[in-house]
């Protein structure tokens, strides 16, 4: 029997989930800022993500029919590299984002800023949403995160900025996912 066949004839090891990839770092391109050149000084993923994970409110930007932005508080969590929220379902985040998906999301600590830009979805998958479930009750309580009351919306990243204030022209960092 060839290799070939041996291989295809053997059991397929269990697929564990696998772990995001790092996004990609870089710098901002922010004219007049004196942002630095180079990698030196660039925040690593771990800072936006612990910042991200931590964040109880975060500032949801959807876009209006006519172009003009909304900007509203909402809770959510950070998780697996995306951002998860429900609204109700014919609140103006909903209806602006079934006509336009891409979205702007921030952490609620503008010193230390966290700015995702994406495109949101409807997160329908229900083990997601089950493995969802407690993460948010603990976070929020009494408050669960009901697709009942209201779509939950996955927000998948682009890009994502983290800008320091207090290191901001050496730190500024760009991450591309």
């Amino acid at each position: 029997m060839s290799a070939q066949a041996t291989a295809r004839k053997r059991p397929s090891a269990r697929k564990r989930p696998r772990k995001p990839a790092a996004p990609k770092a870089g710098r901002p391109h922010m004219p007049g800022y004196g942002v630095v050149a180079g990698s030196r000084g660039l925040l690593p993923w771990s800072w936006a993500a612990r910042r991200l994970a931590k964040s109880r409110t975060y500032w949801l930007v959807t876009v209006r029919p006519n172009g003009a932005p909304h900007v509203m508080p909402v809770w959510g969590l950070w998780f697996e590299n995306a951002f998860y929220f429900s609204t109700g379902p014919r609140s103006r985040k909903a209806r602006n984002l079934a006509a336009n998906r891409r979205c702007v999301v921030c952490a609620d600590d503008a010193e230390q800023a966290v700015i995702v830009e994406g495109t949101a979805r409807v997160a329908r998958d229900k083990a997601l949403l089950k493995r969802l479930a407690g993460p948010y009750a603990a976070k929020y309580k009494p408050w669960k995160l009901d697709p009942a009351l209201g779509p939950v919306y996955a927000v998948q990243p682009r890009v994502v900025f983290g800008l320091w204030e207090q290191k901001f022209q050496a730190s500024a960092t760009r991450w591309t996912l």
